[in-house]
């Protein structure tokens, strides 16, 4: 990645020398097919390229100045600025295009490039579909790969209108952020944007499947908007693809931020594409956001999977108003589109969609995202100093998003919903189409809440780490409580305490045996220790649970009554919220080393049977599987996979036959399946020989159930490519070298190794699915030769590859299989001997030694219980 980076300071300067009144992009894409496969156009060596030519019109505040537009590309034809043509040669290094003795006024850039199409999903990536041949193209820039494809100023607060022209093969459709407004033969023009960031602009092309809806709304004044709606995806997905159901959650989505916004969707057009090989979740480009395509479900999946998909679709359409009508200054402020996307994604699913329990998802799933990136050594303020552009990649992270999110709902416990609504309201038409720093957004806040937001923000937004909330009670001789505090603390290395408005829920047995609430008191934790007055007088509980409804942002620890409670009677509590967060605390506990994964396990044996909520019960599976390889000594391993294995196929046998609760035990048992006898099983299920009532077996859960007998062995390399001649299809493939690199040898080992470490020619899709499948916890022994080699490699790989395989390498090869001191030590002999590597690259390797060292810990706590109970 050498001269790729853009510094804060660099952006600051550009922006006080530059405004930017317009850019004309022409691309022709018609390279995309043709030649061989792989790079090559067909006609010479190098990579596959294709032609971008950008003129770009801008305003310099003084003369005299020099500056310089961001392209990174193979090689440029010719640059001419203000009629004058550039020497390439002397003008353009690869990456930045200089542009000196610049003019005061107007100026008018051309610059004429071959670009390269990307194979690791940044810039405009080219997918060759296995299943037909066809060719796929998308562009996917966040936060600065638009340079990949066309010649910009590539920052925030540089925002303009765009249009783009586009020449591409016959046969295929092309998408960008406006409507196409004509057509000459092969050559498609589009309507100019409103003005937006570089990062959010967009092309999709290829021979897509195309379904169109339509959206309509009259408002209280009369005027009614029209939004042409559209979905796609690969024409080998399209018997799969319920576009019925993605556009019934984007007009219920529509509905409820008009509703609350108060600011019609500014962006004309709305296309949604589900596009091959995307790195990330979906990306909020304006009226052509992209998802990545296993959102179109291929086989039976639980509602969780439709509710993920919906809250993904609300989070990238909450972005049109925070992100890309309104938009941060500099990636600092990125909490100012990601933590409201992420907030305003489930609040309008709970509303407006059928999936009303979205924040029991939010409080289980995704704030645990955030307890464990606040956790880190990595860990950052919601407001973060973010240096360059490598920072910034790395900063999509569960605190920007989960915690950022957290953080506001409890501010709209603070200051009311209303309140909340009418500053983002305000917010919306004081800076529509312009950028905005955290100051912004606080002095709405301040004026329509009436509250003083500096302190809060001074707490919640510039400081980092998670506080620990525990309750502690005395009682009278009545049973009665005298006095019930709560206590917080904060860790030595983040010691901020932060006002929380908290509810306390007092817990006990009902007649009928079930744990229910029958006092509730809400409460503002201020300090070390504060009494929760309303609740004195109660009678004694069996369980007290701080955060009750999940108001604030914390661990929830427990009294050891509580504790005891939970122990005995955890599947006894009616609520399913409640439930949910004390699942999320005993967790973290586990995380923590304060309860053995063991016992951890044990309770998900003992209650996860009778867990109501779907995407409750996928999480714990989750957390057990990850308890049970990295927290659980490792002498009760055997011990424990037995007990895990023989539960889930229990679980899986006593299911309502075709349920979705059937089908996430039959997935959870394929991934603990650990003996003869379970192998048999499966693959008496792959070959009909075993069924179990209502369990399809569909092509999903096959790869599902082969995955297990590749990784022990069962099944060699001929079944693993007969499953492919069954599904040669896109996500047939990456199954398919998943399983291959899951096998128990070291000359598998050996050739997955070299596949991404030493060779680029993988996707980015398969690389993810090589290191997958490399990393089998059963392997251990036959992965230790890699520690040595992973450190020898990492710093080279780091400067050779993309940031986004630099990443995926880095964190998905880390040797935290090889779990002993040895390897906490070759880690941080790395990190000594490389001070002055990269800082992206030094965060990626101290956030893996720390869940590291977390598991080592974890491993002792477990290792003591099992003492204790055997003496």
């Amino acid at each position: 990645m050498p001269g790729e980076n853009l510094s804060r300071d660099e952006a600051r300067v550009r922006a006080e020398l530059l405004s930017v009144d317009g850019y004309e992009v022409a691309l022709d894409l018609r390279s995309a097919v043709g030649g061989p496969d792989g790079d090559g156009d067909g006609t010479s060596s190098g990579p596959r390229t294709f032609r971008s030519v950008t003129t770009i019109r801008f305003r310099t505040a003084r003369a005299g100045a020099s500056t310089f537009a961001d392209l990174v590309a193979p090689s440029v034809n010719a640059v001419t600025l203000n009629g004058q043509p550039l020497d390439p040669a002397v003008v353009f290094d690869g990456t930045r295009v200089a542009l000196e003795e610049l003019p005061e006024g107007e100026n008018v850039l051309v610059v004429d490039a071959q670009c390269a199409y990307s194979r690791t999903g940044e810039g405009m990536h080219r997918f060759v579909d296995p299943e037909d041949g066809e060719v796929y193209l998308y562009t996917q820039y966040e936060p600065a790969d638009s340079r990949r494809v066309f010649a910009n100023f590539e920052q925030p607060d540089l925002k303009a209108p765009f249009r783009f022209e586009v020449t591409a093969p016959e046969g295929w459709t092309v998408w960008s952020n406006g409507a196409e407004e004509s057509r000459d033969g092969e050559v498609r023009r589009f309507a100019e944007t409103k003005p937006i960031s570089t990062y959010i602009t967009a092309i999709v092309a290829g021979p897509y499947h195309y379904v169109t809806d339509s959206y309509s709304r009259t408002f209280d004044d009369g005027t009614k908007l029209e939004i042409p709606l559209g979905a796609l995806c690969r024409k080998g997905l399209a018997r799969h693809f319920d576009a019925d159901d993605v556009f019934l959650v984007t007009k219920q989505g529509l509905d409820f931020f008009h509703d609350n916004f108060d600011y019609p969707y500014p962006f004309g057009k709305y296309d949604q594409a589900f596009v091959p090989e995307y790195n990330l979740g979906a990306m909020e480009n304006p009226g052509c956001v992209t998802f990545r395509e296993e959102y179109i479900f291929r086989g039976k999946v639980t509602q969780a999977s439709y509710e993920s998909r919906a809250n993904v679709i609300l989070h990238e359409m909450a972005h049109m108003w925070f992100g890309d009508l309104v938009t941060m200054q500099w990636w600092d402020d990125l909490w100012l589109k990601e933590s409201f996307a992420d907030f305003m994604g489930v609040f309008a699913m709970v509303e407006s969609t059928r999936f009303k329990d979205g924040w029991i998802t939010f409080a289980n799933n995704r704030k645990s995202w955030a307890y464990r990136a606040d956790q880190l050594p990595s860990t950052h303020p919601i407001t973060a100093d973010i240096r360059d552009l490598e920072d910034a990649k790395l900063n999509f992270d569960g605190i920007t998003y989960a915690k950022g999110a957290s953080v506001l709902k409890q501010l709209v416990a603070y200051v009311g919903r209303d309140a909340f609504l009418e500053g983002a309201r305000r917010y919306f038409k004081k800076h529509a189409y312009g950028n905005t720093q955290l100051g912004d957004l606080l002095s709405v806040l301040a004026e329509t809440s009436g509250r003083d937001m500096t302190a809060w923000s001074r707490s919640w937004l510039q400081t980092a780490g998670v506080n620990s909330l525990t309750p502690v009670a005395t009682y009278d001789s009545a049973d009665r409580i005298t006095e019930l505090a709560v206590l917080q603390e904060a860790a030595d290395s983040h010691p901020e305490l932060r006002p929380h408005r908290v509810a306390v829920g007092l817990y006990r047995r009902a007649a009928d045996g079930d744990l229910v609430r029958y006092a509730r008191a809400e409460v503002d934790v201020a300090g070390p220790r504060t009494v929760v007055t309303e609740l004195a007088g109660a009678e004694r509980p069996e369980l007290i649970l701080v955060n009750d409804d999940d108001l604030t942002y914390c661990k929830v620890r427990f009294d050891e009554v509580s504790l005891a409670t939970l122990r005995a009677h955890l599947g006894d509590m009616t609520d399913p919220l409640a439930r949910a967060l004390c699942w999320s605390a005993l967790w973290n506990l586990t995380r923590d080393g304060l309860m053995p994964a063991r016992d951890f396990v044990s309770l998900v044996l003992a209650f996860s049977g009778r867990e109501s909520d779907i995407g409750v019960l996928q999480m714990l599976h989750t957390w057990t599987r990850t308890a049970h390889t990295h927290y659980a000594a490792p002498g009760w391993r055997e011990e424990g996979g037995r007990a895990l294995a023989e539960a889930a196929l229990r679980e899986l046998r006593i299911a309502e036959p075709g349920s979705e609760h059937q089908l996430a035990w039959a997935r959870f048992f394929a991934s603990v399946a650990d003996s003869d006898t379970d192998f048999q099983l499966l693959s008496g299920l792959l070959d009909g020989s075993a069924r179990i009532d209502g369990l399809d077996i569909d092509q999903e859960l096959r790869w599902a159930f082969l995955s297990p007998l590749a990784a022990h062995g069962v099944a060699d390399e001929s079944a693993i490519d007969a499953e492919l001649a069954r599904d040669d299809t896109a996500s047939g493939k990456r199954h398919q070298v998943r399983c291959l690199a899951s096998r128990p040898s070291a000359a598998v080992k050996a050739q997955a190794w070299a596949g991404v470490v030493e060779s680029d020619a993988l996707s980015n899709a398969l690389v993810e699915a090589t290191i997958t499948g490399f990393a089998q916890p059963s392997q251990r022994e036959l992965l230790a030769p890699y520690t040595d080699k992973y450190f020898a490699a990492i710093e080279r790989v780091w400067a050779e590859r993309s940031i986004q395989i630099g990443v995926i390498v880095v964190k998905g090869l880390f040797p935290a299989l090889q779990d002993d001191p040895s390897t906490l030590a070759a880690t941080d002999a790395w990190l000594t001997a490389h001070e002055d590597a990269a800082p992206a690259l030094r965060r990626l390797v101290l956030e893996a030694r720390d869940d590291l060292a977390r598991a080592l810990r974890a491993q002792e706590c477990d290792t003591a219980a099992a003492a204790e109970s055997a003496v």
